[in-house]
């Protein structure tokens, strides 16, 4: 479909059904408390520290659940209750592996592990996929059902996320465990990591290959098994990286034509005259036009590295632009601070403010910041390294250390309190992405991961 009949869905849609290390190991690593606090008599931790603290804590929630485990990706009073992200876990990797220390190693190989177990004890499919989202600590959910397990049950197969029905497996979630996974392997040498992300690239290969007029690689499958139509941007985009991975890391040159069909869809989505790239295509065959979101603009530039291209950063920073303060229509940032940043996308400038994002939730703010996609541009900022870039990215950091600092006090991780300003919100006030669902100022896995691949310029999408 084309124009305003509607996007392509976003990855972090939902698309359920109808639509090992030690425990000693995790306490050589270093307690979330510890990381924060820093050592006695020392100066208190940077931010980047704090961010991996919180990195930490979401990951350690459950500790009477099995050692191996993912991290919960938002704070409790998110309502997500114990859900990981499938995604949100793999930035947790790249992020832990940004930070050159034994202790984000060791936890970065840890959550490898615990994806590596859910590509094998999957409870309905043997064929090396990933689920949406998985649970990782007990849960009383709202119907009053019990949820007990871990992420491990006791038949040793993963706690996919039915409540919510996060069952799919979508393109963009399964590059990215990719991508994390061969960034272990080139990180260790451990050859179970680049056999984990080999047949991520199979799965890819063999359920999102598609000969339509546009190419790439499609959306995914539903909890069903059933393939979805969309072709997103963001997902091949994402390829262009890991099967550039693949290819060095293999030998195989397989993976090169791969890549290069990746890389064709993603041009194609090139919108020259405004200078930044189209969300995908609904059916295969016309470009979608509306609404134009931020991920395809950074993302693009951190995986091609494409002068001719890189105009779509300027895109983003000025097309998606906002300020949050308190003044603002339904923001619920307190008295006195203000954050700058990007939102979501173009139809997040254009959302009703008078109406919920969707039943039972606040009203949004058009000027929301979204955090993760701020780091985002800070990133592919400081990759570009233009005139001027480099303040703008600063500029950018600093109103996500703000928010670290300022946003989210008293929030909970598996029922237990946080560190002390750890962790940043997934946006400053509730905010309407435009592809049917919001976020809100509660401390994410996956907006903290980016911040701190921003603040130590680590470009997780060059192959």
């Amino acid at each position: 479909m084309t124009g305003r009949q509607g996007p392509a869905l976003s990855r972090r849609s939902l698309i359920g059904a109808g639509l090992g290390i030690t425990a000693g190991g995790l306490t050589a690593a270093g307690s979330a408390q510890a990381v924060a606090a820093g050592p006695a008599g020392a100066r208190p931790a940077s931010a980047p520290a704090r961010g991996l603290a919180f990195l930490a804590a979401a990951m350690d929630a459950y500790p009477d659940h099995g050692a191996l485990s993912l991290a919960q990706s938002y704070t409790d009073q998110a309502g997500l209750f114990s859900t990981a992200f499938t995604y949100d876990n793999a930035l947790a990797i790249l992020a832990h592996l940004a930070a050159p220390t034994s202790a984000g190693l060791t936890r970065a190989k840890a959550l490898g592990d615990a994806l590596l177990h859910a590509q094998v004890h999957d409870p309905a499919y043997d064929d090396g996929r990933l689920r949406q989202a998985y649970n990782v600590g007990p849960y009383t959910f709202y119907d009053g059902s019990l949820q007990p397990d871990g992420f491990v049950r006791s038949d040793g197969t993963v706690n996919v996320g039915t409540q919510f029905g996060f069952t799919g497996t979508a393109v963009g979630d399964m590059a990215w465990a990719g991508i994390a996974l061969s960034a272990l392997a080139r990180r260790t040498g451990a050859r179970r990591f680049l056999d984990g992300a080999v047949r991520i690239g199979e799965w890819i290969e063999q359920n999102g290959r598609t000969d339509e007029p546009l190419g790439g690689f499609k959306f995914g499958v539903d909890g069903a098994n059933q393939k979805l139509p969309f072709t997103s941007t963001e997902h091949n985009t994402d390829l262009i990286c890991l099967f550039g991975r693949l290819a060095r890391l293999t030998g195989d040159r397989v993976w090169l034509e791969r890549r290069r069909r990746a890389e064709a869809f993603v041009r194609r989505m090139w919108e020259p005259s405004g200078g930044f790239f189209y969300t995908g295509t609904n059916d295969g065959v016309t470009v979608n036009t509306s609404p134009v979101p931020e991920d395809t603009q950074t993302w693009t530039h951190l995986a091609l590295g494409s002068r001719r291209h890189s105009r779509s950063l300027d895109w983003a920073a000025a097309e998606l632009a906002v300020t949050d303060h308190s003044g603002r229509v339904n923001s619920t940032v307190p008295a006195g601070q203000s954050y700058e940043g990007v939102t979501f996308s173009s139809a997040s400038l254009l959302a009703n403010e008078d109406a919920p994002i969707a039943a039972g939730q606040p009203k949004p703010d058009r000027n929301g910041v979204w955090f993760e996609g701020t780091a985002h541009l800070a990133l592919a900022l400081r990759d570009r390294g233009a005139r001027g870039d480099e303040g703008r990215a600063r500029r950018l950091i600093a109103s996500t250390e703000q928010a670290q600092d300022l946003l989210g006090g008293g929030q909970t991780v598996g029922g237990k309190a946080l560190p002390e300003r750890c962790g940043v919100v997934s946006a400053s006030s509730p905010l309407d992405t435009g592809f049917g669902f919001g976020y809100y100022p509660y401390r994410h896995t996956g907006a903290t991961a980016w911040y701190v691949m921003a603040a130590a310029r680590y470009n997780p999408l060059r192959a």
